[in-house]
Formats: structure tokens, C-alpha cells, sequence
């Protein structure tokens, strides 16, 4: 460690699909002192604008200045919380949900913040589930294939519609004017650094997972141009930038982010980071066959490896992706922590509202208790975690969630609780993909809010028959981005050793139960005969339901 500063801090900024989190580091042993969270105010735009004016199916957008807000509040309130003088805070780091696209200016204004633009759904921020790009991330897929093009093996032969191409793609066909006028298509990751430091650095985690950058190049400009003649110079034009290494110093902060955070003028800002891959140095995962999930309103599974592996369905692999030296790897869940949110919010009867109430327990909580008291298979059901959509391993957005079994004797318990398994199958099917296609799986580590459910933890050890470890913070990307500072002010050398002295683990915490695995194997064949069945065209009839769908509400 450089400096010989005991009582050195940084600063770990998470911005999440809601809110955002700051937390205050002690460098010297990653000790966490004081956080705060701000919820952004105008939360997350999938039914409506902010001005009323309805939005189509499958669109999620979000305000930037929700983001700035956070910097103004959650970091001085983490500041008071810890009660340490700002003035030792040696660095501040920042992670953003991935591939939560802000369309800007040359000087990084949103273009939802120009009047001309203020009403225009597409100059707002796309988050990270805005799935409405998803016929354009099919001809993304179908051009990429048939031109053989070299990179889409890299994310097991499918580009997501979450991602950067399919967004501007989207953006040019559907708001060319929008598209004109948008000098850089920015990640969120990178514009919240922006806003710090005065300069645009964009992150190669970003640049690597969503933005199709591998082996020091985009996609060519023949092949952009055969998706479209007008995105042609997509990259040229609007995307390409210079790359900032994890870790790196993006810049100094400057003297209105410093007013705004209260932080000391000049000190070291971190490149930008994704708060799935800065989790994984927190959790001390730095080395291959850990696979940390980060479980929350989705999932993202993030692990190293020593070797590049294909692996079909993945989110993408990239070198130097989550540490410098291996291949970091990316799967994920689109819904998970959403999927729980929807079904207590919108299908439980009013009686368990009021036990919950009766009891000062949460209806998760409640409902939670109920369901841990049945064995595995008692409530004879199975389901499809696919109400957001799949991300990992069909990467298809137009899937639907699924519950079968269900009789006039299943109860609310009963659904959580086979929906809570069936994000844990899911969670399997991606371990298997990465084993065999030769990148093993030997611990699952889990991190996120979803960590605090003892029974949900235990069901994933049970479905996926490994060893379950958790993240000892409650605030792992934030502490990730936090050790990331202090990479970059110098106070470590590199990420692992901020991992050694500043990351902690609970190792092996829940462990398979024999009895419960033997049981979970016979449904996850059958959840897999369903999966391949609905996601792999036996029956397409959920891409149809969409496409009526969409006929309705156009129609309108």
C-alpha cells in the first residue's frame, strides 16, 4: 500500500435501477463508516413520460439529473453518516447499472434537456431494460450471422436488445432527428464520471460487454452499413472514444462536482465501472471458477478465467474485464428481484397484507416464512423466470414468464416459492453453459440486496448443487467502486491487492442438502424440457402474444 495515511478514505457511488448508494471506505482495511441512498425522484419511466404522454410496451427510461441528484445528496449524507472529515477522502469511484444509454451533446448535455427534445421519449436516458430494440437486435444477430462476422462468438452469437447497437439502431430508425442531433451515445457509467471530472473517458468494461469492442475494434463500417445505410458511421460518429482502463484516473474532481459532494477539489475519480463487475474484487473473486451473482431487481453472473472459452449465450467475455490479466465473463437474469416485486405487488390477496402488517414484517418477509415451511416439490409447480424477458443463455427479450401446475388449492406461498426456484434454475442453466463449454463453475458467490433471504440462498445451493458464499458488505458495489478509487489515488497497486486488504467473503455459508438437491434435479429436468420448449421454437407462441400485443396498444 503507497502512502502512509491510516486514516486515508474513498467514496463508492452505486447507482442502481431506483436509487443510488454512497458509501464511505477506510483504505487501509476496506472498513465501511457511513452511506447514504437517495431514490431518484422521477424513478423509472416504463408506463409514462414525465409529462403524462403514454409509452409503448417494453420501454424504461430514466432522468439524468436523477443521477446528479444523487452526487448532491447520498454523498454528503454518507459523509455526515460516517462522521470522518472529507478532507481525508483521497478518491471517489462510481458504478451504473450497464448499457443505461444517455443520448448528449458534444459538452454532455442530454438531449432530453434541450427544449426541442424535452418531450421525445428517445432523448431520454434508455436504462438497462428498456427492451423495445429487440427487432433491431434481431437483424443485428441475423446480419452478424450470415456475414460470419468474427465478434459474435465473444457473446455466445447473440447481441441483446439491452445493448448499445441494438438502442442506436433503434434510435436512428424510429427519432432520426433525435439521432442527428446526438453528438456521443453515452453510457450512463461514463456520463456520471463526466459530470465529475469535466472529461469523457468511456470504461472498457462497457466498451468490451455492451458495446461490441473486441480485439481493439468495433464493428466495421461495411457491416453497419448493411443494417442500415444511416448507421454506417455509427461508430465513427457517435461512439467511439478514448478507452479508460479499471481503475485508471479518469480525471481530478472538479470544482463544481466538489461543491455539489462536498469532497476536496482535485482529488482521484475512477474510470467508470459496471455494479456487477465491481462487485467481484469486493467479494474477493479475482481468481477463475468463482462465480459472483449479484442479485437484485435482475441478476448478473460475472467470474474470470485463465483461458477464452465461446460460450453460447453468454453476455460476452472480455479481456481484462472485471481484473487485468483474465478473461472476465458475463451471464445474466433479467428478472429476479423484479419478478418477486411484481408478484407481491399485484397477486396476493389482502389477508396477507394485514398478517404482514399485524406482525411489522415485510410481505416478503411474510410470505418467505410461509413458503420456507414446505419441502421441495410439495407445492407441485414449476415456472419460467422469463417475465423480464431472457437475457442469458436464449437472449431473447420477447420470452414471458410462465407458472404451471397451478390448481384452486395453490395458495400466494406456493407461487413465490416456485418462483424463487425458478430463478435458481435458471441461475443453473447458466453455470452448466459456462462448464461445458470448458470454463468451470466451483463456488457460487453471492452478492446484492437479495442476499439477506436465507431461504432463497439455500434454494440456490440446493439447485445448483454447489457451495454458496455471500459478500460480507451490504454494499458490494459500492465497495467495489470505492477499492476502485483507491486503485486510483494510488493507494493500491492494483485491483487484486485492493482486494486482499479491502474485500471480505462468508465462505461456504449454505451448503447443498442432499435430500432437497435429489428433488430439485428431477424439476430442473423438467424446467429444462420447458425452457427449451418455449425459448428454443417448439412453441413460439410467446413471440406471438407479444406481437398481438403490440397490434392492441398501437391500435388504440
Amino acid at each position: 500500500m503507497a502512502g502512509d495515511r491510516d486514516d486515508a478514505l474513498v467514496v463508492g457511488v452505486d447507482f442502481g435501477t431506483l436509487s443510488g448508494r454512497a458509501v464511505v471506505v477506510r483504505v487501509r482495511d476496506g472498513a465501511e463508516l457511513g452511506t447514504a441512498v437517495h431514490e431518484f425522484r422521477h424513478g423509472v419511466l416504463d408506463r409514462a413520460m414525465p409529462d403524462g404522454a403514454p409509452l409503448p410496451p417494453d420501454w424504461a427510461l430514466q432522468v439524468p439529473r436523477d443521477y446528479v441528484d444523487v452526487l448532491r445528496t447520498a454523498v454528503p449524507g454518507a459523509i455526515q453518516d460516517a462522521g470522518v472529515d472529507p478532507a481525508n477522502v483521497i478518491g471517489i469511484g462510481t458504478d451504473f447499472t450497464a448499457c443505461t444509454m444517455i443520448p448528449a451533446t458534444s459538452d454532455g448535455t442530454p438531449l432530453c434537456e434541450l427544449p426541442e427534445f424535452a418531450n421525445n421519449p428517445h432523448a431520454y436516458v434508455k436504462l438497462w431494460k428498456h427492451h423495445a430494440a429487440q427487432p433491431q437486435a434481431d437483424r443485428i444477430n441475423q446480419v452478424a450471422a450470415a456475414r460470419g462476422e468474427k465478434w459474435l462468438p465473444r457473446y455466445g452469437g447473440l447481441i441483446s436488445s439491452e445493448w448499445e447497437f441494438a438502442k442506436g439502431l433503434q434510435l436512428l430508425e424510429e427519432a432520426p432527428d433525435v439521432y442527428a442531433a446526438m453528438d456521443h451515445w453515452v453510457e450512463a457509467a461514463d456520463w456520471i464520471v463526466w459530470q465529475l471530472t469535466g472529461n469523457y473517458v468511456r470504461n472498457a468494461c462497457t466498451a468490451g460487454y455492451k458495446g461490441i469492442h473486441q480485439d481493439g475494434a468495433y464493428p466495421s463500417q461495411d457491416y453497419l452499413r448493411e443494417l442500415n445505410p444511416g448507421f454506417a458511421g455509427f461508430v465513427r460518429d457517435k461512439l467511439d472514444h478514448p478507452i479508460g482502463n479499471l481503475g485508471d484516473r479518469a480525471g481530478n474532481l472538479t470544482k463544481l462536482a466538489a461543491y455539489w459532494t462536498g469532497l476536496p477539489e482535485g482529488i482521484a475519480v475512477a474510470v467508470g465501472n459496471v455494479d456487477a463487475h465491481v462487485t467481484a474484487p469486493a467479494a474477493q473473486a479475482v481468481e477463475p471458477g468463482r462465480l459472483v451473482a449479484i442479485m437484485g431487481t435482475s441478476t448478473c453472473h460475472v467470474m474470470n478465467g485463465a483461458e477464452l472459452r465461446e460460450v453460447p449465450g453468454m453476455c460476452g467475455v472480455v479481456d481484462g474485464g472485471i481484473v487485468p490479466g483474465l478473461w472476465g465473463y458475463e451471464a445474466g437474469q433479467s428478472g429476479v428481484g423484479d419478478i418477486f416485486g411484481w408478484f407481491v405487488d399485484n397477486q396476493v390477496p389482502p389477508a396477507y397484507h394485514e398478517a404482514a402488517a399485524a406482525r411489522g414484517i415485510s410481505l416478503h418477509d411474510h410470505l418467505t416464512e410461509l413458503a420456507a415451511r414446505q419441502k421441495p416439490g410439495e407445492h407441485g409447480l414449476l415456472a419460467l423466470d422469463w417475465h423480464s424477458g431472457n437475457r442469458s443463455v436464449l437472449v431473447d427479450h420477447e420470452l414471458s414468464g410462465v407458472v404451471l401446475g397451478q390448481t384452486l388449492a395453490t395458495r400466494p406461498e406456493d407461487i413465490y416459492r416456485a418462483l424463487m426456484e425458478a430463478t435458481a434454475f435458471g441461475t443453473r442453466v447458466i453455470v452448466e453453459s459456462f462448464a461445458e463449454s470448458g470454463v468451470p463453475v466451483t463456488e457460487l458467490v453471492v452478492a446484492g440486496g437479495l442476499v439477506r433471504n436465507a431461504l432463497l440462498m439455500q434454494i440456490y445451493a440446493d439447485v445448483t448443487g454447489l457451495p454458496l458464499s455471500t459478500i460480507r458488505s451490504a454494499q458490494g458495489p459500492a465497495l467495489g467502486s470505492a477499492m476502485h478509487a483507491a486503485v486510483a489515488a494510488e493507494a493500491y497497486a492494483d485491483i487484486r491487492a485492493a482486494a486482499v486488504a479491502m474485500g471480505s467473503v462468508n465462505s461456504g455459508v449454505y451448503r447443498p442438502i442432499p435430500e432437497h438437491t435429489a428433488v430439485y434435479e428431477k424439476l430442473f429436468m423438467e424446467y429444462a424440457d420447458l425452457h427449451d420448449h418455449f425459448g428454443r421454437g417448439g412453441n413460439d407462441v410467446m413471440h406471438r402474444l407479444r406481437a398481438l400485443r403490440r397490434e392492441a396498444v398501437a391500435g388504440r
